[in-house]
């Protein structure tokens, strides 16, 4: 790794500690036997919404609706929270949207129509509201994919996370969530997500965030022709799309193998693969991303995972693209945001941003030293 390196070497950093979390969580961790699912403990007919609330009430079938949306975004700009009820009823309706759809999903793009694909936000709340100021909120119209890292290091993670998954609930073709390497419970531990929803709602609903997450696709297929996961392909060839449409994702990832590849792989400039900077997944050149694409007749791999200065990069001989959506990423980096719109021809057109001003909580507010193994 080059000593210049600062993103790499952060990177790197963070894979270690969360392996080592990772690591003392299983040697404790109950068989799986005896693991009851959060969502199975939680009813909300018996919650109570306090008389005092003054933000958006949600009718008695509990159904989310555009004007509730805006009512909650609003109050995140004012650094409210919502009724505990509604967080509770956001996730568990979101359970039954995610639990039924294929680790890889297929997304079409009519003709006339667009799509629109984000990459990292990281809990940075107004950027994610700027998006939809510049790009329009989402809608059966107006779809996104948002493709993994929704939280952590940001210290807005939850209204993110809250915001996208009450629009995939009030129309599920309105928007499109995979999963990260940072919606796992070991990073939420160390970078802020899990301290964050603890301090702001409940340790209950911290808990059901991270069964949540399990639900949440690894992968997507965009007119056929482009496939979209967050970190990057394979340790090895021949891996199909129908191979991991049947991975069993539920679960926290595995050290190895092609799902935890999906969330911690990254391209390099040298062909073939090679041991990974963050020393987990793989390094992969542009002859293995060509190959992937030909073997599974596609054109095009999007992902996300690393800060680049535009927002985006074309890479492998424009095959692959990086899409990162967290301007001035940890109010340090200074690069800009970025997100990508198709049409049907799956041609990629790229729309960068700058950061736009926050309240002033700092990033990383809510992590948990304790756990970071210094």
């Amino acid at each position: 790794m080059h000593p210049q390196d600062r993103d790499g070497r952060m990177k790197l950093k963070e894979c270690e500690n969360a392996l080592r979390k990772k690591r003392f969580e299983e040697a404790i961790a109950a068989p799986e036997e005896e693991i009851v699912k959060v969502s199975s403990t939680v009813d909300t007919s018996e919650m109570v919404v306090d008389s005092a609330y003054d933000g958006a009430r949600l009718a008695e079938d509990g159904k989310i609706t555009k004007p509730f949306i805006e009512d909650m975004i609003a109050r995140f700009k004012e650094q409210k929270t919502i009724a505990s009820k509604y967080a509770f009823e956001i996730l568990m309706q979101a359970k039954d949207a995610l639990e039924p759809l294929p680790s890889v999903v297929d997304l079409a793009v009519a003709e006339g129509a667009h799509f629109t694909v984000c990459g990292d936000v990281h809990g940075q709340f107004f950027d994610l509201c700027n998006i939809f100021d510049l790009n329009g909120a989402p809608s059966a119209e107006n779809p996104y994919l948002f493709n993994g890292d929704f939280v952590d290091r940001g210290s807005f993670s939850v209204e993110v996370i809250l915001t996208l998954l009450a629009y995939k609930v009030m129309d599920p073709t309105s928007i499109n969530l995979t999963r990260g390497n940072h919606e796992t419970a070991a990073m939420n531990k160390m970078y802020g997500f899990d301290g964050e929803v603890r301090a702001k709602y409940s340790a209950k609903l911290a808990d059901l965030f991270q069964e949540i997450f399990q639900y949440l696709p690894l992968g997507a297929v965009l007119g056929e022709k482009v496939f979209i996961t967050h970190g990057g392909l394979f340790s090895r060839d021949g891996v199909t799309l129908d191979e991991l449409r049947k991975i069993d994702r539920v679960r926290e990832p595995p050290e190895s193998g092609p799902m935890c590849e999906m969330l911690w792989s990254d391209p390099g400039p040298m062909p073939g693969r090679h041991p990974s900077k963050r020393g987990v997944g793989v390094a992969f050149g542009a002859d293995v991303t060509k190959r992937f694409l030909k073997d599974n007749d596609l054109e095009l791999v999007v992902r996300s995972h690393e800060v680049k200065d535009e927002g985006f990069e074309v890479d492998h001989d424009g095959c692959l693209i990086t899409v990162f959506s967290a301007p001035n990423y940890c109010d340090q980096m200074g690069n800009k945001g970025a997100f990508i719109r198709f049409e049907s021809d799956m041609v990629p057109h790229f729309t960068s941003f700058e950061a736009v001003p926050h309240p002033p909580s700092r990033p990383m507010q809510y992590a948990s030293n304790s756990f970071m193994f210094q």
